[in-house]
């Protein structure tokens, strides 16, 4: 491959051993710096591969191909005239002479040589570790070992309880193997969480089937032609068809040690802050390079590293530092990241500690002792206020005054201005070092409008995207800055936000998905709108959504939410919890029928788990015939009105509170929307209904009724806010209608009332006056469309069992009216449970 340049200048020849994702970035950097054509590159790569996406590499399980892993198009060297050579490592290197020699015999000449090899799994010494069966969790070619030995196995271990290990963990489970975690340690991730966070991460991980091993030593893996069990120190043992050992990592500096560079004591390649190594003429970066005592295990310091080595190559003057090594992980779909100080260690502190042991979530910030600096935290099962977080920590932003509040995001303030007051030096996308400067910049002189424009613009959110959710806030909040209008779109099949199709539904009588396409989209729609127009079409008509079963969801398509172990729940509505002793025996004499687990809810319902697909139907005919409905447990709608006693009983009651939530679920039972809404009724303030915690919550006083709005209890909980005071129950039910009618008209998909409210501008004071004082002038229109709406409604599984089309819709396998045979069930206190649940 010849380049033309100046005649007779002479071209520098760049060698760079490594084709990772940071020799892959390092070649992207050098690149565009070189403006003047100065480098002759040569690429040396171990793998058959060119440079793929380790990050994600799981996801290869998950059915992501391996060219989706590709971090370039398959033309993408020879475009940049860059030789390179794959399946073929660097054997050799003459540090004097300045040659290279591959394992294939090619010898190639330097002036400057880059280190980009990486790491190699570290597998512990231990008796039988060479066992057929036992693999490493590393490259593609380790994968694809994995994936054909795993049709042959149905039980794996992982040795190993780290970010790694995890990983391994997650393929397991997408090979369907029953899985194994083994950490020698007492908790899990113990780099990163704290006791009660890795207690937290563990649960979810059990709850999920995978079976935890703590503070196990593997002594041996044993087996006669291939793995059979592992020995452990304590004398147990552990049967398993395959092992996967994910013990950490070791930086690669073999060719290095061979040619005589300084290497640290523990591994890798010693490198100052220009990443050069005791050879000026060569560099080190990513995993292989030791700066100061350490070694960075991330990618975003990797590709720092890359810009460092690229820049001084091309005469500018950039060094590196210490990196943060804050992060945030979905592991197995969890949740989970900590930065800053996550334990405390370094500096006297305050935490602030939220727990949700039912939902599975857990919180921590270090806060200086002055209640005036973030020092770092851990969450798990929620990081959605992460980025602020991490911001309001690198930056050394100022906290507000209730600490909890920036535990969750739109907590304790408006998020978007805090986006917004971040300084220009902020740096937002870490893997790629883009600052909010230079993200607001692409907005305001680039016309960059989307979260895409901005990736080709500024390659912020290309690397682990967990930077996104902000790079679109500051999208956002620039164009507003602007004056521009920000048009949030449901996706490229629809260029209207969720209230525009509402509205445009309305108008046009659209009353199915393809109506829609043909009237107002275009494509053929895809998982992100189908679902959307489900809902708008289930709260504009309130028809059947069965009809629509091909555009829902699975909770939905069957009208029953899937459980662990792939059955199904059964929750009849119980409105305001008042139930007759008949209607009690009939859901206990049907549980017994078709031995369901039962449980009482918070929502004052009996729920039944464990029926399988076809038996929905036939649980469903007899709670019917007994007078039962659907209680729409399942479905984006109103679920439950829960209720204490109130004047009928409780000698503290001041109004009815049971007859006040029966009148108001038997109102508004079935009516969809964005998102699920509970709602309750307190006989007085004790609040023994918990309904300041709820989206609709009302409280009996001397003079009438005080009506909460917009609260919710989940992973990011939220207190109701007071609407109006001494009401009676007509005006509070004309203030329901109007309120739960404009919200189902202006949410966005998937947000709850308490979200919908924080992002409204005016917050409670403009909601009042379109609500109460309807200074908007629609309550009237509000108030006819809910009652429009109310008076469709229907039992859904009345409909179903009434319907033998609809009926034939619940089977387990399109061709055989078998139940599934894979769900197994064991016995937990006298009543079934999923075996997965151990």
């Amino acid at each position: 491959m010849i380049v033309n340049t100046a005649p007779g200048s002479y071209r520098k020849k760049l060698v760079v051993i490594g084709n990772g994702m940071v020799g892959h970035k390092f070649c992207e950097k050098l690149k565009e710096k070189d403006r003047h054509n100065e480098f002759e590159i040569t690429v040396f790569g171990e793998e058959p591969h060119r440079a793929y996406d380790r990050v994600h590499l799981s996801e290869y399980f998950a059915g992501k191909s391996v060219e989706a892993l590709y971090l370039s198009e398959a033309g993408w060297y020879e475009a940049q005239h860059i030789r390179l050579h794959l399946d073929d490592p660097v054997v050799e290197i003459d540090k004097f002479k300045k040659i290279v020699t591959s394992s294939s015999g090619i010898s190639c000449s330097y002036d400057y040589l880059i280190f980009a090899t990486g790491s190699s799994p570290f597998v512990p010494p231990i008796v039988g570790s060479d066992h057929f069966g036992v693999f490493v969790y590393r490259t593609l070619e380790d994968l694809e070992l994995i994936t054909a030995y795993a049709f042959k196995a149905k039980k794996a271990a992982v040795i190993g309880g780290g970010l790694l290990g995890l990983e391994a963990a997650k393929a397991m489970l997408d090979l369907d193997l029953e899985t194994h975690v083994v950490e020698h340690s007492p908790r899990l991730m113990p780099r990163q969480l704290d006791e009660t966070g890795a207690f937290f991460l563990q649960s979810k991980l059990e709850h999920l089937g995978i079976r935890i091993h703590l503070k196990k030593e593997t002594s041996a893996i044993r087996g006669k032609e291939k793995v059979e069990w592992i020995e452990f120190a304590d004398n147990t043992q552990l049967e398993t068809d395959m092992v996967v050992v994910s013990a950490g990592i070791r930086p690669r500096d073999q060719l290095a040690r061979q040619c005589g560079l300084k290497t640290g004591p523990r591994g890798g390649i010693l490198v100052n802050e220009q990443m050069q190594t005791s050879d000026p003429c060569i560099y080190a970066i990513g995993e292989c390079a030791l700066y100061e005592g350490m070694i960075y295990g991330l990618v975003a310091p990797g590709y720092e590293m890359a810009e460092v080595a690229a820049s001084r190559l091309t005469g500018a003057d950039k060094s590196f530092s210490p990196f943060d090594m804050s992060t945030k992980l979905k592991l197995i779909g969890i949740d989970v990241a900590s930065f800053g100080d996550p334990f405390g260690m370094n500096t006297a502190h305050s935490p602030v500690i939220f727990e949700d042991r039912m939902r599975e979530v857990y919180k921590r910030i270090n806060v200086s002792e002055d209640g005036k600096k973030l020092l770092g935290g851990i969450l798990v099962g929620d990081t959605r206020s992460y980025n602020m977080l991490l911001q309001t920590y690198l930056n050394e932003l100022s906290l507000p005054r209730d600490l909890e509040s920036i535990l969750f995001e739109g907590g304790g303030g408006n998020k978007q201005a805090g986006v917004l007051a971040l300084p220009d030096t902020a740096l937002v996308c870490s893997c790629e070092s883009v600052s909010k400067g230079v993200i607001c910049g692409a907005v305001a002189s680039q016309g960059v409008t989307d979260v895409e424009g901005m990736k080709k613009c500024t390659r912020a959110g290309t690397g682990c995207g967990g930077c996104i959710p902000m790079v679109k806030d500051l999208i956002q909040e620039s164009l507003k800055a602007q004056g521009k209008t920000v048009r949030s779109t449901v996706c490229e099949h629809f260029s209207y936000s969720r209230q525009e199709l509402f509205d445009l539904v309305k108008i046009k009588a659209i009353k199915t998905f393809d109506e829609a396409l043909e009237a107002f989209g275009s494509g053929s729609g895809c998982e992100t709108c189908k679902p959307v127009i489900a809902s708008i079409l289930a709260s504009a008509w309130n028809d059947l959504v069965i009809k629509q079963a091909t555009i829902q969801d699975t909770n939905d398509r069957y009208l029953a939410n899937i459980q662990k172990g792939g059955t199904y729940s059964v929750v009849p509505r119980v409105p305001g919890g008042e139930i007759t002793p008949d209607k009690l025996i009939m859901i206990g004499q049907i549980a017994k029928k078709y031995n369901l687990y039962c449980k009482i809810t918070g929502g004052q319902r009996i729920d039944m788990f464990g029926a399988h697909v076809h038996q929905l139907p036939e649980i469903w005919e007899e709670l019917t015939a007994a007078g039962f409905e659907s209680g729409h447990a399942y479905g984006k709608s109103v679920r439950t009105v829960k209720s204490c006693v109130g004047s009928t009983w409780c000698r503290y009651g001041l109004h009815d509170s049971v007859g006040f939530a029966i009148e108001l679920e038997e109102r508004y039972k079935g009516l969809r929307s964005p998102h699920k809404i509970k709602m309750a009724v307190s006989g007085c303030v004790r609040e023994c209904a918990e309904a300041q915690s709820k989206d609709i919550g009302v409280i009996a006083t001397e003079k009438g009724w005080n009506l909460f709005v917009c609260g919710n209890g989940g992973a990011k909980p939220q207190h109701a806010v007071l609407l109006a005071t001494d009401i009676d129950k007509e005006t509070v039910v004309r203030y329901i209608d109007r309120l739960l009618m404009y919200y189902i008209k202006t949410a966005e998909p998937l947000t709850r009332t308490a979200t919908w409210l924080n992002k409204l501008e005016g917050g409670i004071e403009y909601l009042k006056k379109v609500v109460v004082y309807d200074e908007l002038a629609i309550c009237g229109t509000l108030e006819e469309e809910m009652q429009q709406t109310l008076d469709h409604y229907y039992c859904e599984w009345k409909a179903v069992v009434e319907n033998p089309e609809l009926r034939r819709q619940f089977t387990h396998f399109v061709n055989s009216d078998e139940p599934d045979p894979t769900v197994e069930f064991k016995e937990e206190r006298k009543q079934k449970f999923p075996a997965a649940w151990v």
